[in-house]
């Protein structure tokens, strides 16, 4: 079976890990804590494909012929136990 390589996929959206200072800035910006933000699970492609460590804050980048460039930001969280 093939991989395909996710980081260069024309529908994925650009994703990269927030520094420490760029994640405190974004933090007190919206006066919130990480675990305020969407989750995003340790065993995504995407977070497996940049790297990502548990704890990290991911921008994501998403282009939209209406609304131009939008930011979002999710929290890499451990998979819980589905059974």
């Amino acid at each position: 079976m093939e991989k395909i390589n996710v980081l260069g996929h024309r529908l994925v959206p650009r994703h990269r890990i927030l520094s420490e200072d760029e994640k405190k800035e974004l933090l007190a910006r919206y006066k919130i804590t990480e675990r305020d933000l969407p989750k995003i699970l340790i065993s995504d492609p995407m977070v497996k494909a940049i790297g990502a460590n548990i704890g990290d804050v991911l921008e994501i980048e998403r282009i939209s012929p209406t609304a131009g460039i939008s930011y979002y930001y999710r929290y890499v969280v451990e998979d819980k136990p589905t059974f």
